[in-house]
């Protein structure tokens, strides 16, 4: 049922996808399919990360008043975590909001995988391809003339994807706050998961991704750094429209 439902949604309109523009671009690059393939997915779920960008600069507004709320309730959690959830909501802020853009990117990332690790390309499996799909004159699976989009083990897309991860981490994130900065002998539990989850989604995941990218088909990499590049335009963009400083 899961396998089914999986081939419909998302490897199904993955593989069309890539076989398609194989087929309408001139050189038949697979890498280049695969960038144009990010880019439509990009404006497909445009909304939802804006959102998400947008939620987490509203986050970030009303963070002074989340520090006078944990002051408050200090030696009192479940009236502090009330308290600041009656924040979000008074200021329409959503701060689980890009679980549901890491909900929808995943999938995608992981039927990219599986396209090419059952040789979907370069073969062409006509039984897969919707009526309106042509098959391609010819595939080329070298990216550029120079990376194998089959092959894993290229050090340079990994370490890409790790700056990329690390950039838009930085960018999306902001400066690190003078708390997490110095933070005291005394300090409390939620101070210190805090300062734990802004060093690993600064630092750990951009190096996590990296170190995948290097074992993975560099198709599903090269994916990745186009929707990572994609975003952080994405949030200089928005961070302009909304007046957001740059991060030091």
């Amino acid at each position: 049922m899961i396998s089914t439902l999986f081939h419909a949604t998302v490897y199904d309109p993955l593989y069309n996808g890539l076989v398609f523009f194989v087929g309408v671009i001139p050189t038949h690059d697979v890498g280049l399919a695969v960038i144009a393939l990010t880019i439509v997915v990009r404006i497909i779920i445009y909304p939802l990360s804006q959102r998400v960008i947008e939620s987490q600069l509203a986050m970030k507004k009303v963070a002074p008043a989340v520090e006078e709320i944990k002051k408050k309730y200090k030696k009192n959690s479940p009236e502090q975590s009330q308290a600041i959830f009656a924040l979000y909501r008074e200021r329409g802020v959503h701060p689980f909001a890009s679980l549901g853009l890491l909900l929808v990117q995943f999938p995608v990332l992981i039927g990219l995988y599986w396209v090419f690790l059952n040789g979907g390309l370069p073969n062409i499996d006509t039984s897969l391809l919707y009526s309106f799909v042509p098959v391609p004159e010819s595939v080329n699976m070298e990216f550029l003339g120079y990376v194998d989009m089959a092959a894993s083990h290229n050090l340079v897309l990994a370490a890409l994807i790790a700056l990329s991860q690390l950039a838009y981490s930085r960018l999306s994130m902001g400066p690190r706050e003078k708390a997490l900065e110095s933070t005291p002998v005394e300090a409390s539990l939620s101070g210190d998961m805090a300062k734990s989850f802004d060093l690993q989604a600064r630092y750990v995941f951009p190096a996590m991704f990296g170190i995948i990218s290097y074992f993975v088909a560099s198709a599903a990499p090269l994916y990745w750094l186009t929707s990572n590049v994609f975003m952080i335009g994405q949030e200089l963009a928005s961070g302009k429209r909304f007046g957001r400083s740059s991060p030091h």
